[in-house]
Parts: structure tokens; C-alpha cells; sequence
């Protein structure tokens, strides 16, 4: 019973967050605006979006090159094709159920090289490691360019806050939004109480952390640490670069300035990481943080229809991709994996 709760909650509060995210960002939206976002829809430049798409998928090939440096020094030199396969089959079961891409992955590559699986799981956290200080490298970057906005990053911060407050507050006057978070706190709690209280759990806790041990351990013993890093230089290009060429996509979009680009890239990338898959969040982020170096919205509000409709076409491509090319690698490895395996 208590396992079932935990795996209900992991699975229910990501998602519900970003139903509500959806719900609020379309709610700030008068009419008018409701109307200029559908437009918006329709106006984009399927071509820019097409490019998008292409370059996305470059950047899980790079990923899964760069996974087999990590995984030599291990003892284990993999076919490239495996290496993909469990890339994208993890994007997939990603969509599915929320974290547990990590753990497919490993179980994949497992299934189709003989890789022990905490192994394979603590290379993709040591993997997870080095993508997040290119993260902060970029977000570092960003707010140089940008300290003259802060001030105005902290009002928007503010701004949405009280419209979540307001958002919240029922008919009566009462604020809900306390409760909601203290009920929040309380399953955040309950989760961690139920999986130190289980040995199994606990010991299986253990065995990630050796592994991770091991995982990051490669990154300094890897034969190829110029590849390696070449090829997370590419990645992180990579993203960066399916943002700024989705801005293109419309007319009102595409003159946005580099710094609030970079920003709204950042801002997106926060949102998938709060929420799996970036479902709601990922546009509202966008949204707001870019909407900072656009006109103000035409009726008021916090929320440029076009900036929103851009955060949702580029949230759609990069959905879309994962979940049509991950399918096809969890089915193709399901047919080449290897005999006397579970």
C-alpha cells in the first residue's frame, strides 16, 4: 500500500502541476489575446520548426556517442546503435513515467550489451552531473549579459506569485494556496519516510551510489576526454540553438534579443527539470521570462499570446520527436536484444 502511494504520488503531482500551469497560462489571456495566440499557431513557419526537429535529434546522437566514452573505461566498448536505442527508449519511458527514463536506459543497454545495470545507471547520473554545470555555465553567462534586468526578473517573479495567490483564493476568501503547499510538504515527507523505512529501498539507494561513484570516476579515466568534452559542447550548442531558431518561426518572435533568448532558454530548462516533461511549465516559463524584452500585451496581463504560443510549438516538436523516434528504439530493441536475458 505505501508503495503504491509513493509511485501514485510521483506520478500525480508532476502532472497535476503542470495541468494547472496550463490552465493558469491560458487564463491570464483576455479574448483578444486568446484569439492572437491561435493565430500565432497559425502563422508559424513550419520550416523553422522542421529545423528544430532535425537538430533536436542531433543532440541525442551526440548523446549517445558521448555515453560510450563514459562507459569504456568501465570495461564495456558498446555499438553505437545500442547506445541510441537506450538514449531514446529512456526519452520515451520518460514521457510515460516520470524519472524513469534513467532507470530504463540502464536496463535497456543492459538488455542489448551486457552492461551491468548500476553501472550503466551511475555513468547516466555522472552524466546528469557534467549537463548540470553546463547549465549553470550557461546561466552564469546569461546573467552577465543581463544585470540590468534582474530587477525586473524579481517583479515578474512577484507579479506571478500573486496571480497564483489570486488564482487560489475561493469565492468565500479563503487562500488555499497555504494549504495546497503545506499538503505538498507533508507528501514530500511521507514519501521520504516510506523509502528510508524500507531496507530493500535503502539498499538499492546504495548500489546508485557506488555506481555513480563509478560513473564519475570514468569521466576522469575516459581515453577521450577531447571527444567527450567536444561532444558536450555540441549537445549544449545544440539546445541552445533549436531555442533561438524556434523564435524564428513567427514574425513577432524573431527579433528578440540574445540575452532574452538565452533567458527564456534557461527558463525553460528550469521547467523540465521541476516538472517531467515540461508540460505546461515549459511554455509558461518561456513565456514570462521572454515576454520581459517584447512590448507589453496588448489588453495587459503578464503573458504575450505569441511568446506562449512559441514556448507550446516548441514544447510540441521536441514532445513529439521523443515520443515517435523513442518508440520506434524501444521497440527495435526489444527485437535486437540479446538471448538469456530477463
Amino acid at each position: 500500500m505505501k508503495k503504491l502511494l509513493f509511485n501514485t504520488l510521483k506520478i500525480v503531482v508532476p502532472i497535476a502541476l503542470g495541468v494547472w500551469l496550463v490552465y493558469y497560462s491560458y487564463a491570464q489571456l483576455d479574448g483578444k489575446q486568446r484569439v492572437e495566440l491561435f493565430d500565432a499557431f497559425r502563422q508559424a513557419d513550419l520550416r523553422w520548426l522542421a529545423a528544430v526537429l532535425v537538430l533536436g535529434w542531433l543532440s541525442h546522437v551526440s548523446r549517445a556517442w558521448r555515453w560510450r566514452y563514459l562507459l569504456e573505461p568501465l570495461g564495456h566498448r558498446v555499438r553505437f546503435w545500442s547506445s541510441y536505442h537506450a538514449v531514446m527508449a529512456g526519452y520515451f519511458m520518460n514521457m510515460l513515467l516520470p524519472r524513469a527514463g534513467e532507470a530504463s536506459r540502464a536496463v535497456t543497454l543492459y538488455r542489448l550489451e551486457h552492461v551491468p545495470f548500476e553501472r550503466g545507471f551511475g555513468s547516466i547520473l555522472a552524466e546528469r552531473a557534467v549537463d548540470m554545470v553546463m547549465l549553470l555555465g550557461i546561466t552564469g553567462m546569461t546573467l552577465l549579459l543581463q544585470l540590468d534586468k534582474l530587477d525586473m526578473f524579481q517583479d515578474r517573479i512577484l507579479a506571478f506569485r500573486a496571480g497564483q495567490a489570486t488564482d487560489l483564493a475561493a469565492p468565500d476568501g479563503i487562500n488555499w494556496g497555504p494549504w495546497i503547499g503545506g499538503a505538498l510538504v507533508l507528501a514530500a515527507i511521507g514519501a521520504a519516510y516510506i523509502v528510508w523505512s524500507r531496507p530493500a529501498l535503502r539498499a538499492r539507494a546504495m548500489d546508485g551510489v557506488r555506481g555513480f561513484i563509478a560513473g564519475v570516476g570514468s569521466v576522469f579515466r575516459t581515453k577521450d576526454k577531447g571527444a567527450f568534452l567536444l561532444h558536450t559542447f555540441l549537445i549544449w550548442g545544440l539546445y541552445v540553438a533549436m531555442f533561438l531558431l524556434g523564435f524564428q518561426a513567427l514574425p513577432s518572435t524573431s527579433d528578440v534579443p540574445l540575452a532574452g533568448l538565452l533567458a527564456g532558454f534557461i527558463a525553460g530548462s528550469v521547467g523540465i527539470i521541476l516538472v517531467q516533461g515540461g508540460i505546461g511549465v515549459f511554455p509558461a516559463f518561456v513565456a514570462l521570462i521572454v515576454g520581459l524584452y517584447m512590448a507589453p500585451p496588448d489588453g495587459g496581463g503578464l503573458i504575450r499570446p505569441d511568446a506562449l504560443a512559441i514556448g507550446w510549438l516548441l514544447w510540441f516538436v521536441q514532445t513529439a520527436m521523443l515520443i515517435g523516434l523513442g518508440g520506434l528504439s524501444l521497440l527495435l530493441a526489444a527485437r535486437d536484444r540479446k538471448p538469456n536475458l530477463p
